[in-house]
């Protein structure tokens, strides 16, 4: 075999192992350390491992990640796994299985979000929306699931430097400290969820 052939295949099977992933199900919880400039922020503001998370969705025979970017998508998983800090995620599970039509009604209310802003101002109003709102108000408004207890801007850690600078540029001296807001650390320590995979 040329060795141009040979390292195309050793590449391709890496590539396979590196985004393999078990049987995931719709209305899993994926959650990753964004490469994002705000990622940090959010890790120092609510003291979480993680600073960005979507929802699986089996469709059209693939898997995907539905998310609150610019703007709310579908991302292939794979393209979703590979934007995080070293390709790591961990997924996480309802205790409490869901059936198929729980499923279809959570996608579908997920999906009226498709299209809108990215919310950078973390506002609770459905105009622009983040990643970890339209999960939380997908599970609650789909289901009556409040994945985790909402809670308000000024609860988290704004001291540090890298914080406050970042508020100062998305509000200048008005900071909504009252805004209700949901973190995915809050998320992710859900007493509903179960952790199914790990890398």
């Amino acid at each position: 075999m040329p060795i141009r052939f040979f390292l195309l295949f050793v590449l391709s099977t890496f590539s396979s192992l590196l985004f393999a992933h078990p049987q995931f199900q719709t209305g899993d919880i994926i959650f990753h350390i964004s490469k994002s400039q705000q990622s940090l922020v959010i890790q120092q503001a609510t003291h979480s491992p993680y600073s960005h998370m979507g929802m699986i969705v089996n469709k059209d025979g693939k898997t995907w990640a539905l998310e609150a970017i610019q703007p709310v998508q579908y991302t292939p998983l794979n393209k979703w796994i590979a934007r995080g800090v070293k390709g790591h995620y961990v997924v996480k599970r309802m205790k409490s299985s869901l059936n198929t039509q729980q499923k279809q009604k959570l996608v579908k209310n997920a999906e009226q979000y498709l299209g809108r802003p990215y919310d950078i101002y973390f506002e609770w109003s459905n105009r622009a929306i983040y990643c970890s709102e339209i999960i939380w108000k997908a599970y609650d408004d789909a289901l009556g699931i409040q994945l985790a207890p909402l809670q308000h801007l000024k609860q988290f850690d704004l001291k540090q430097a890298s914080v406050q600078k970042l508020m100062q540029q998305r509000y200048g001296q008005q900071v909504p400290l009252n805004e209700t807001v949901i973190a995915p650390k809050a998320i992710y320590e859900s007493k509903y969820l179960q952790q199914v995979f790990s890398n």
